[in-house]
């Protein structure tokens, strides 16, 4: 049947978890129209990917979100680092790491920080922004086809609760419908990477006697060696109300049915080193840590993000945040394209920004599990990779040396060795505080709409008019803004910051930065024709040129 003007939409997000969610959030905040559906009948409720890394929570503080989610992690804001111990009650314990900002460092590269907020709690925050951004989420609804052809995507969906089909009309699909993605099934993607690594089975239990045994350890989890009976254990209020991760082994013939009530409280007993405690099991989920990354991340008119387009291990917390990123950078893309400043060749350098992090990533979160003898995880003799970049240069110096970008390094990895946030093309934006109206505003705070050119205040005004014409030609947005301490400044750096230092450049250069905080180009002295350099620039982004 022919779709209904009312059914027809720009996106339609595949998927309702943390991606969906998130996808939802930042099409919202560009004002993009869309529809989410997700076959389940509300968020998540069982406690899973809790770690929200720096990079996300910078996501989420511009579009207005961090706040909400920070209250929602209230309850475990003062848990750090991951606990190693034979158990419990035993002398044999060690901190694989005690703080993950040990020094306070992280505040010269970042206005956010990170965030322990679960799935569970994280979800509905997200739901809940993006339905007042008037996104059309909806919960039992399940996708049942989807067809492409040169002009759209059209799929049929059934409402789970009364079976009715509709068919909608996109101009674009994102699919964020997790590891077992359908939508990727259907397009006859494939995978590569090693595969499964482990199994765990989740499981969710009350033990207010527990909170004794920890006293006053504040982890975010803690890996329990015992050999008869090894697992994670992480807290959900630090009182009564935990999770236990206990190795799974299909491949040795066990079912999710031998992880009885009787076999959890056992096992968790022996883990925790606790004997005759008063355990109560409230849930049991299955999950499988792997190694895997879509061999295309896009066909046509359709895109994987998140889970669907890329597997990791879940130490270190990267896949979530990966898949956050994912939806973020292809959130401007397809607003960029849908406002008509872009050509839809815009939309390639998704797979080509996207993919390689996700490579490089998903190698790193193995190669952690590794480092932290994960339970459950037995790598193969040299499988673990050995040790690799830190953590935080993997969630937030990652760069893209190729894609929407122009003059960057094509020789440059992913993902360097030490923290390059100096304004090089397809890094992310330095951070600097500044003031604006008399307000306090980081650098970062200015990127989500448009394209932004930061000058100094010598030649503002020729810059000014490059960008406004600019923009103009190419019917784009594209902000300007002069950085000084003169009267023309329209920002002014803290007291001892030198904006174009920091940004690599000279007081007469530039920098652009693209709407998700990435620089797109960078001049580093005098530009002899601001406008017909600016418009070029410009233009060759945006794939018009």
């Amino acid at each position: 049947m022919n779709p209904k003007a009312e059914d027809r939409v720009p996106v339609l997000i595949v998927g309702g978890s943390l991606v969906g969610l998130s996808a939802s959030l930042f099409l919202g905040r560009l004002g993009v129209r869309h529809v989410l559906v997700e076959k389940h009948a509300g968020t998540s409720r069982h406690p899973r990917g809790r770690g929200n890394n720096v990079r996300t929570m910078e996501l989420y503080r511009v579009a207005g979100a961090e706040r909400r989610i920070r209250e929602a992690a209230s309850v475990l804001a003062d848990n750090h680092g991951i606990l190693q111990a034979r158990s419990l009650t035993g002398d044999d314990q060690e901190w694989l790491f005690r703080h993950i900002d040990p020094g306070g460092g992280l505040a010269k590269f970042s206005p956010s920080g990170w965030c322990l907020c679960s799935q569970n709690d994280l979800e509905p925050v997200l739901l809940t922004c993006a339905r007042e951004l008037g996104g059309d989420l909806r919960f039992s609804t399940e996708l049942m086809t989807c067809d492409q052809d040169a002009d759209g995507v059209t799929a049929v969906v059934k409402d789970r609760n009364t079976g009715e089909h509709t068919t909608l009309r996109a101009d674009y699909l994102i699919a964020a419908d997790g590891p077992r993605s359908p939508v990727r099934e259907r397009l006859g993607i494939g995978q590569k990477g090693p595969g499964d690594l482990f199994h765990n089975v989740s499981i969710t239990f009350r033990a207010p006697e527990l909170a004794d045994a920890v006293g006053d350890r504040r982890f975010i989890a803690c890996y329990l060696t015992n050999p008869e009976a090894d697992g994670a254990l992480l807290p959900v209020d630090n009182r009564a109300e935990w999770v236990f991760h206990a190795p799974w082994h299909p491949d040795r013939g066990e079912s999710l049915e031998d992880f009885d009530d009787e076999r959890c409280i056992d096992h968790i007993r022996r883990a925790t080193g606790v004997p005759g405690m008063a355990v109560e099991i409230t849930g049991k989920a299955p999950w499988h840590a792997a190694e895997r990354v879509a061999e295309r991340y896009a066909a046509g008119r359709i895109f994987l993000a998140g889970d669907a387009a890329h597997e990791m291990s879940p130490t270190g917390a990267f896949g979530s945040n990966t898949g956050i990123q994912d939806a973020h950078n292809l959130a401007w893309k397809l607003a960029t394209v849908l406002d008509g400043a872009a050509d839809p060749a815009l939309l390639d350098t998704y797979e080509e920004e996207r993919r390689p992090v996700a490579e490089v990533t998903s190698a790193r979160a193995s190669a952690r599990s590794a480092e932290h003898s994960h339970p459950g995880y037995d790598p193969a003799p040299g499988g673990g990779g050995g040790r690799q970049r830190g953590v935080l240069t993997v969630a937030l110096g990652y760069c893209y040396p190729r894609g929407a970008v122009l003059g960057a390094d094509t020789d440059l990895p992913v993902v360097p060795e030490q923290m390059r946030l100096t304004g090089e093309p397809g890094t992310r934006a330095p951070h600097l505080w500044l003031r604006a109206d008399g307000e306090r505003r980081s650098t970062l705070d200015l990127y989500e709409r448009s394209f932004v050119l930061l000058t100094g205040t010598e030649d503002g005004k020729i810059w000014r008019a490059a960008a406004e014409n600019t923009a103009a030609r190419w019917s784009a947005r594209l902000d300007h803004y002069r950085v000084g301490t003169g009267a023309d400044a329209d920002l002014v750096p803290d007291e001892g910051v030198d904006w174009a230092e920091a940004h690599g450049t000279a007081p007469d250069g530039a920098v652009l930065v693209r709407p998700d905080g990435f620089v797109a180009w960078r001049a580093e002295g005098r530009v002899a024709d601001p406008e017909g350099a600016l418009r070029e620039v410009l233009g060759g982004l945006l794939r018009r040129a």
